[in-house]
């Protein structure tokens, strides 16, 4: 309606919704139309459908930024900014984890997580839109493997499989090796299969090594 003030939801509250696929129909009656939406919840057969088409991004973050706060306060923050125009649908969201940093470091520990999203864009303009996020929530990219306030990585694109020297490399060429990707991707997709390796996520998270320290954030 017009003037009606948008209400604010809670963090749990998004999440929840997006568990939910939303169907509108119009009704038609004598004098008015009614535009009805009908709701169904995703079960587990429905992520077995769509596991081969399925696009993730993982993101993450271990330093807190002035506007937002901590890490879990900004990544939050950029998932509803990367939704906003429309033409990406965040489906599904993990829950998010700490982790130590990989390489063992003495940075601050990281949150890290992974979204199952729906879009028409490319790979390629879907990663631009990711790095514009970026720079917008401040991030300034420096050495490799340096502490940052944003991280959004495009892992997976379906089963596209795209290797650009210096640019583009999907699926990431390290989330088979990483525990913070697997785990929260088990999450979202828990029969995904890696398109290079034909393996599935169960099989990578069981050849995790032992010393990478990986527990779910609770205070979210």
């Amino acid at each position: 309606l017009r003037g009606q003030r948008k209400a604010k939801i809670s963090w749990t509250e998004y999440q929840r919704s997006l568990r939910y696929a939303v169907f509108p129909i119009l009704i038609r009656c004598p004098d008015t139309e009614l535009k009805v939406f009908l709701v169904r919840k995703s079960s587990p057969s429905n992520t077995s459908m769509i596991a081969d088409d399925v696009i993730l991004i993982a993101f993450g973050a271990n330093l807190p930024t002035e506007e937002y706060g901590a890490p879990a306060q900004t990544l939050k923050a950029a998932l509803r900014r990367l939704a906003e125009n429309g033409d990406i649908s965040i489906d599904l969201v993990s829950p998010f984890y700490e982790t130590a940093p990989v390489p063992i470091s003495d940075q601050p520990w990281y949150v890290n997580g992974v979204a199952r999203i729906s879009t028409e864009l490319s790979a390629h303009d879907l990663l631009e839109r990711l790095h514009e996020v970026e720079a917008e929530f401040g991030r300034v990219r420096r050495e490799r493997n340096a502490a940052r306030v944003i991280d959004l990585d495009l892992i997976a694109y379906g089963r596209e499989l795209l290797r650009e020297e210096g640019g583009i490399q999907v699926p990431h060429p390290r989330m088979a090796e990483r525990a913070f990707v697997l785990l929260p991707l088990r999450d979202v997709v828990a029969d995904w299969v890696h398109p290079v390796l034909n393996r599935t996520v169960a099989d990578l998270v069981s050849d995790l090594p032992a010393d990478q320290q990986i527990r779910k954030q609770t205070d979210v």
